[in-house]
This record gives C-alpha cells, sequence and structure tokens, in this order.
C-alpha cells in the first residue's frame, strides 16, 4: 500500500493559482499523468502533468529526456517516488523552479491531448456486485449471480484498438439483435445503446511469463486510476453473448479520460475495511491478505451527466443521472484483480489496462448504466426539458467523473471524460 507522505500535505500551496482553488481537480497533492501536444499541430504527444488549469511539459521542465509513458509506468517505485517528490517541491509556492517551469506550461484549454499510454491489451473485470445483481435478476429472476460470482474475479479479454480518449465521437454500432417475439434475427442500428460507468487500473512494472503476482505484491504492480466509459449495445449483447460473451456489442468503442491519477496520489483515500458481508463466501488464501482487509478499496465518488443534443442547442446544462461510490460497488479489489490475472503465469506489462466493470451502488440513484436506471427500459427518465430516454439517442453526451474527498485531506479529482454519440 502507499504511505502518505509530504507530497500529501494539504497545507501545500502551488504558485500556479488555479492548482488552489476550491473544488479543483488537480491540486498540488495530485500530479496526474498524461500526453498531451498543443492544439492545432502535428507535433509528437510528449508527457505532461495536469496542475490546476495548467499542464506541465516533463521534458521541458527537464524531469524526464524521453515521451514514452510506458517507459516512465515501467519505473520502480522508488524512481516514481522521486519523480512525484520533484514535481511537488517544483511547483509548490516559493520553488526556486518557477520562473524555468512556468515556460514548461500550457494552459489545458489550449492543447489535444491523446490516450494517456500505449495500450497493448485490455481485460474487463466484473467486479460490481450491485450491477451484476440488478442485471442478473431482469435476465434470471431465480439466479440473479451465477455460482463463481462470490469466489473468482469475473473478467473477459477485450480488445484496444477502439479506445479513445475523452471528446470520443463513435458511430451507433450496428449488428445482429433479436426481439423476444422474433423467430429469427434482424440486422440493423443497436436500438439499446448504453453506457458503463468503470474506472480503469493501468499496470505499472509488469510480470515475467509464468511468474504470478502474490496479493502482497500486487499493489507495487499498479500505476494508477482513470476514468472509464466500456460503452455497450444491449440489444447486440443479449443475443450474442452466450456462450463466449460480449463480442460486436463491446468492441466498438470505449473511452478514457486522459488523466491518470497515481496510486500514490490516491493513497490518502483508502476505504475503510474492505470486507465480505455476513455469510458470504472469503476469498480463497491466494485472492486474501491484512493489508488487501484494511485498505484494499479507494474511496471515489463518481458521478454520471448527460446532455442531449436538444439540450446542447438551447444551452442547457447536462444533467445529473447517478452519482454513487467504488468502494460500496466492487466486490473485488484493484490488488484482487492483478493476482488473479497472474495467477496462471499471465504476463502483464506496462500500459496494460483493467477495468473494473460497471460500478453501480445499492440504490437506484447510483446506477452505472441506464439498463439498471430505467430496469431494462421499462421506466424511462424524464429529463428537465420534458425528453425521455431508455437508452441512448443520437447527438447524447455522456459524461462520467470522479473525485475523492475526505476530512484532513486535499479534494483529489479523476477529471471527467466524454463521449458522443453520431449516426
Amino acid at each position: 500500500m502507499n504511505l502518505l507522505n509530504e507530497t500529501h500535505d494539504p497545507t501545500l500551496r502551488s504558485w500556479v493559482p488555479s492548482a488552489n482553488e476550491a473544488g479543483c481537480d488537480f491540486p498540488l497533492q495530485n500530479l496526474p499523468f498524461g500526453r498531451f501536444r498543443p492544439a492545432g499541430t502535428d507535433e509528437p504527444f510528449r508527457i505532461g502533468v495536469a496542475i490546476g488549469d495548467r499542464v506541465l511539459d516533463l521534458a521541458a521542465a527537464k524531469l524526464v529526456d524521453h515521451a514514452d509513458m510506458n517507459r516512465l509506468m515501467g519505473a520502480s517505485l522508488a524512481e516514481r517516488a522521486e519523480l512525484r517528490a520533484a514535481l511537488s517541491a517544483g511547483l509548490r509556492e516559493g520553488s526556486p523552479k518557477q520562473s524555468g517551469w512556468e515556460l514548461a506550461l500550457y494552459a489545458q484549454a489550449a492543447v489535444e491531448m491523446t490516450i494517456p499510454c500505449r495500450i497493448a491489451d485490455y481485460t474487463d473485470f466484473y467486479t460490481g456486485i450491485h450491477h451484476a445483481t440488478t442485471v442478473g435478476k431482469l435476465f434470471r429472476p431465480d439466479q440473479p449471480l451465477m455460482p463463481n460470482y462470490k469466489w473468482v474475479p469475473i473478467g473477459y479479454h477485450g480488445r484496444a484498438s477502439s479506445i479513445g480518449v475523452s471528446g470520443q465521437r463513435f458511430r451507433r454500432p450496428q449488428g445482429q439483435t433479436r426481439a423476444p417475439d422474433a423467430e429469427v434475427p434482424g440486422f440493423g442500428p443497436s436500438k439499446r445503446l448504453d453506457y458503463e460507468l468503470e474506472l480503469g487500473f493501468f499496470i505499472g512494472q509488469g510480470n515475467a511469463l509464468g511468474e504470478p503476482i502474490t496479493i502482497g505484491e500486487a499493489e507495487q504492480h499498479l500505476f494508477g486510476v482513470t476514468l472509464l466509459n466500456d460503452w455497450s449495445a444491449r440489444d447486440v449483447q443479449a443475443w450474442e453473448y452466450q456462450p463466449l460473451g460480449p463480442f460486436l456489442s463491446k468492441n466498438f468503442a470505449s473511452t478514457l479520460s486522459p488523466w491518470i491519477v497515481t496510486m500514490e496520489a490516491l493513497a490518502p483515500f483508502r476505504a475503510a475495511a474492505f470486507e465480505r458481508p455476513a455469510g458470504d463466501p472469503q476469498p480463497l488464501p491466494y485472492l486474501d491478505s491484512v493489508a488487501n482487509r484494511e485498505a484494499g478499496g479507494l474511496a471515489i465518488t463518481l458521478e454520471v451527466w448527460l446532455q442531449t443534443a436538444k439540450m446542447r442547442s438551447a444551452g442547457a446544462a447536462p444533467r445529473r443521472l447517478t452519482r454513487g461510490g467504488a468502494a460500496e460497488a466492487t466486490y473485488w479489489t484493484a490488488a484482487q484483480l492483478v493476482t488473479h490475472h497472474t495467477v496462471n503465469g499471465c504476463n502483464l506489462q506496462p500500459g496494460d489496462l483493467l477495468g473494473s466493470g460497471t460500478l453501480s451502488g445499492p440504490e437506484p440513484d447510483q446506477a452505472g448504466s441506464l439498463l439498471e436506471l430505467t430496469l431494462g427500459g421499462k421506466q424511462p427518465i424524464t429529463l428537465p426539458n420534458g425528453e425521455r430516454r431508455t437508452f441512448l439517442e443520437d447527438g447524447d453526451t455522456l459524461t462520467l467523473r470522479g473525485y475523492c474527498e475526505r476530512e484532513g485531506a486535499v479534494r483529489i479529482g479523476l477529471g471527467e471524460v466524454s463521449g458522443t454519440v453520431v449516426p
């Protein structure tokens, strides 16, 4: 587990004024990583760190001598700690670095962001027990959860080619679907397009093929956390998912926040004891440890916002659909996902992405998808302008936001991730 140190001191202030404003996602105590370049140019993307409403060019600040984010992610914990300490010291009030580093700052509004790193492999898990239970009831009222759910972290290997960054616009997917009263399937655009509120966990240092990562070592291999919207075509999925799971219903688009908030930055926001409910089976020994039970979860608040094309043209702000907490939604910790992923000897690499699966809380207003929020389309939601939604329509922009707040600590934001459906 990451320990608190001087970089987490809530009294620290930055010489970048916007980093000190109340409600800022990127204060001095955060320092998330991403890749950027000046907007409107074809310059190579370089590594940056968000500070307030600015981004610091690490190469220009002479903190790195390369633009390879995966290389940085694969550095040792000691090297990462040294970089974080240097960033914190150089960006705080009174730093002698200010005059030089001011030249390495760019306004976030004036840069183009891309996906934070090269993603060679993507695995999507199913850790949200309330999501799994609610969706299970829609399709299997007598057995919402499959017998293995509480014993093993469920996941499937996805694809990385269609993962995009916030601001992604994607076409409504097409595929085969079959109506409940139809004898044969039809083909056409998905009519039940949905979002999935997830966290993405990025791997830092990898492991050699054949050498599993133990639960005690797992967090050392995690670099950080991002927001992830793993869009889903529910009607396509319902027809295709047996027996091998999602395929065309999921591989058309996934959208990431441009920023990775490091595990070090999240150290003050460990959730309270991560324990199973009474009567549930305890994790098998390879997935269990004292440290994981005491502080394996992350206290991250997650929100979902919707703006329709009609709202946008009228100048109306997005409407929040739901708000919930990651710690209450998850049945398995990030460390358990890493451990289980490698228990058979599978090798992970810097930049590999693990999706949490849809994170929904126990209450209706904490749903992480429209499938749950509208009970499979049976209860449409009504927006302030009178529009109704069961699933997403063309022109809809869906935005996920995340942040951590706790007494005695500075608010840490994960930023936001937005995507828009086009015909």
